[in-house]
């Protein structure tokens, strides 16, 4: 899965695309690269964020999407919103499936509307409002405690009458640093959800402070981390740098051919 930001805030510059030309030459080279998904936000997620409005951001998206899809008409489009009407006016715009970095939680009605008309739907875990997504709540085990949260989230979804699930742990979102490596170490665990897992740690702070970078020096990490993700069960990897982490997958693939243990 590809990242396009249609967004001037964007935590990775690299990402952002504020121009329909340079957003298709941007789309044009992840797809070239291999990527089998596009993810288009108009709302950046980093700390501190400026908020937007639900206006604002569909404003950013739909031209976004309409241009994508007119350009390729066979790719999967995602819309990354936590708001119910924009993931409406994105799908109506021609996305397929609807990223939620809130999990159901930051608008109402966002499970029955995704039941209701079978959109394929990535169930993202976060505690609070969008303002309060990089603070980090009390767990008594994090690993347990968001396999339970996302648990009960997908039963509800499952008895709505929703299909196409798929499951992020939501890394550096309502984390510290250790429980998200805590999550990393024990990604597994969450294959026994029986829905497929996406994992964005693409670049992100978990990263640059282990290491002691900058966003635009975390490739390497991130290829390590996206190694330790794939042996563990991940089927998505939600990415910035799509030629590099397809070579992930590649080795990855021909390691697990050869005997490397799959610990899902």
């Amino acid at each position: 899965m590809g990242i396009l930001n249609a967004t001037p805030d964007s935590f990775f510059s690299a990402s952002r695309v504020s121009v329909i030309d340079d957003c298709l030459t941007l789309a044009a080279k992840m797809i070239e690269e291999g990527a089998s998904i596009l993810d288009i936000g108009g709302h950046s997620t980093r700390p501190n964020a400026d908020a937007v409005s639900a206006q604002e951001e569909q404003d950013r998206v739909i031209p976004v999407l309409e241009a994508l899809r007119k350009a390729f008409p066979q790719m999967c489009l995602s819309v990354d919103t936590y708001r119910l009407s924009v993931a409406q006016a994105a799908i109506q715009a021609g996305a397929d499936w609807f990223n939620d970095v809130g999990g159901g939680q930051m608008d109402d009605g966002i499970f029955d509307w995704v039941a209701k008309n079978q959109v394929p739907y990535i169930l993202m875990h976060s505690v609070g409002a969008f303002s309060q997504v990089h603070q980090v709540p009390v767990y008594e085990y994090v690993v347990e405690d968001v396999w339970l949260d996302m648990a009960k989230k997908i039963h509800a979804l499952r008895s709505l009458g929703a299909k196409d699930i798929v499951l992020d742990p939501g890394f550096g979102f309502s984390k510290s640093l250790d429980q998200n490596y805590q999550l990393m170490a024990q990604l597994h665990q969450f294959t026994r959800l029986g829905v497929p897992l996406l994992v964005g740690i693409s670049r992100k702070s978990m990263i640059q402070k282990v290491l002691g970078t900058q966003a635009e020096e975390a490739l390497n990490g991130t290829s390590v981390l996206h190694t330790v993700a794939l042996q563990q069960g991940a089927n998505i990897l939600r990415v910035h740098d799509v030629k590099e982490a397809r070579q992930v997958i590649q080795l990855v693939k021909k390691l697990q051919e050869n005997g490397l243990p799959n610990l899902s």
